[in-house]
């Protein structure tokens, strides 16, 4: 991929972080009234009126909408995220606080989704028996309608409750993400099973894998030389948008086995009407999943011979057809020396 490729994908992903705060600050703020007034506008609080004026000073409430944009557009891009009115707490200590816990979450899940994934579209595609092929080309539309809270909920009656294997009370940390990362994992194989099986099928369709199966290839070395090497660049672009949905998309998982977290936090937040931390976190999401696709984009010219082929023969054309300008008006130079003469 050329230079200005990549800077002009850069730029598409500044843009996109751009409007994702523009519109998420716009919908917050036309929230009916105001974080400020829900929290501390409370009679049993106490507070006079100067003091309440004071709050609203302190936070900015009463300023107008466009210098309030403006301050917390300059805000962001400086690291400053303002302070969360629930517990006036920075929003950039909050989100320091709860992202490690989620990023684990949200890895080890995306990992064991991967497998899952890649076990169920080889055993789909090349399983022994029929019937076993068509169980599993089954099995990602039950794992993608089945709700994430009823899973988790299932999984904590059964191993925790009735089993009593992974314990959800007292647990460690590493006991503590089993079942989590086996709820948001069963979510992420679904898509990327869907997504592998359909290439993999259109792959060995393809030409050259009937040559190769002519020749005397087996199917585990049309498997792994072959078809996955071809099918497996739809499943990389599924994978960035599933794993940039997985950090914004924990608020359920994280609810549902009482994680500390952003899922938690956004819980609060919501609870709280407390609008910076919403902003922060909605950009934050964003960003990860603008920045997850930005690095896929990037990637495919890598793992894919033909992108860089093509990208080579782009610049060909390019450098050929200035040669071809230039040489052009060098003859037109020439010949007008040749009439003058």
């Amino acid at each position: 991929m050329s230079s200005t490729s990549i800077v002009l994908r850069i730029g598409q992903a500044v843009v996109v972080i751009w409007a994702t705060f523009t519109v998420a600050f716009i919908l917050l703020t036309a929230l009916p009234g105001d974080a400020v007034a829900s929290r501390y506008d409370n009679p049993n609080l106490g507070l006079t009126p100067e003091q309440l004026a004071t709050i609203r000073e302190v936070y900015g409430a009463d300023e107008p909408l466009v210098k309030r944009y403006m301050n917390a557009l300059s805000g962001f891009i400086t690291g400053d995220f303002g302070f969360s009115v629930a517990t006036g707490t920075p929003v950039a200590d909050m989100l320091a606080d709860a992202l490690p816990s989620t990023l684990a979450l949200a890895l080890l899940a995306f990992l064991f989704g991967l497998v899952l994934a890649f076990v169920i579209a080889i055993a789909a595609t090349f399983g022994p028996l029929v019937r076993l092929r068509g169980f599993f080309r089954g099995l990602p539309s039950v794992l993608g309608s089945a709700p994430t809270f009823w899973v988790g909920i299932i999984l904590i009656q059964v191993f925790s409750f009735a089993l009593g294997w992974v314990p959800v009370i007292n647990a460690s940390t590493a006991q503590g993400l089993v079942l989590p990362v086996i709820t948001l994992g069963l979510f992420v194989s679904a898509p990327l099973a869907q997504v592998l099986m359909r290439s993999i099928d259109e792959v060995m369709d393809m030409s050259f894998v009937q040559v190769v199966r002519a020749k005397g290839a087996s199917e585990a070395w049309l498997l792994w030389r072959n078809v996955l090497r071809n099918a497996i660049l739809p499943a990389l672009t599924m994978a960035g948008l599933t794993f940039g949905e997985l950090v914004g998309g924990s608020v359920v998982t994280e609810a549902v086995f009482a994680r500390h977290g952003i899922g938690a936090l956004t819980v609060d937040a919501v609870a709280n009407r407390d609008t910076s931390v919403l902003l922060a976190i909605v950009v934050l999401a964003a960003t990860i999943f603008v920045l997850i696709n930005l690095v896929v984009d990037l990637l495919y010219p890598v793992l894919d011979v033909r992108l860089r082929a093509r990208d080579k023969g782009s610049a060909a054309s390019v450098a050929t057809s200035h040669a071809t300008y230039h040489v052009g008006v060098q003859h037109a130079a020439r010949k007008a020396d040749e009439k003058k003469a």
